[in-house]
């Protein structure tokens, strides 16, 4: 049994590592978005959406079966597309996103922020042109653990890149990626109770409707691997029991 952990945005694999500290007796593989953190973008790699989905769908087919997939931010968003497009590649899922095939769907103010040309690209160079300290500090306020919101807070101008290509090419994903099937491997939607990004009165609520069991993270915002590994690991471990 392999337990494969996709991280979101602006993050990279590491997020895991507290995490994966929680779940020391299983087999745990967690995967770096190319572009992000140390990963690098292979030539003729185009950082959208789609390009990310082939590559996550790619990745889980050289892992050998059964296969637990735990997705988060983004992570969350290409794991809900993968099993409702390839189900057969994970034996089970949890995602953190589910608001993206909403067909009301809104991305968040930072999101609009990216994907607007000339803002982004400000944004981002004003953002690395801060003291690393206060991108850290900043970082830590969302919950983001000391250790973490460190590594997280460091400049990575391919990173930078890659967001603003991957959200630019998500700006009709409600309509691109539309709930026109409903995943068929055992799905948990886990989320924090005060995650400013995921609104999560509505989106347990869409989970619900997709058929997914739904469990709350109490007092943890977005970044939930690293602000709440422990209970994390036991609402995991509580869900992969019943499989």
């Amino acid at each position: 049994m392999t337990t494969v952990l996709v991280h979101g945005v602006p993050e990279d694999l590491h997020i895991w590592d507290e995490l994966r500290a929680e779940l020391r007796d299983r087999d745990t593989i967690a995967l770096g978005l190319p572009g992000f953190g140390d990963q690098p973008l292979p030539a003729g790699f185009a950082p959208t959406k789609d390009s990310y989905a082939d590559w996550l769908a790619g990745e889980l087919a050289r892992i050998p079966q059964p296969i637990d997939l735990v997705g988060h931010d983004w992570g969350g968003i290409l794991a809900l597309r993968v099993v409702m497009t390839r189900p057969e590649l994970v034996r089970s899922f949890v995602t953190d996103a589910v608001g993206f095939i909403h067909p009301e769907f809104v991305w968040h103010a930072l999101a609009k922020i990216w994907q607007t040309p000339g803002a982004g690209e400000k944004y981002m160079t004003d953002l690395a042109a801060a003291p690393l300290v206060q991108r850290t500090a900043q970082l830590r306020s969302f919950g983001v653990s000391a250790s973490y919101a460190r590594h997280m807070a460091e400049a990575n101008p391919v990173r930078d890149r890659c967001i603003l290509e991957l959200y630019r090419s998500s700006t009709t994903i409600h309509i691109d990626w539309s709930a026109s099937c409903r995943p068929t491997p055992p799905g948990l939607f886990v989320v924090g109770d005060k995650d400013p990004f995921a609104a999560p009165e509505k989106s347990t609520a869409l989970a619900t409707e997709l058929g997914l069991p739904t469990k709350l993270l109490a007092n943890t915002g977005h970044f939930w691997p690293s602000q709440s590994p422990g209970p994390a690991a036991a609402i995991l471990r509580s869900f992969w029991a019943t499989l």
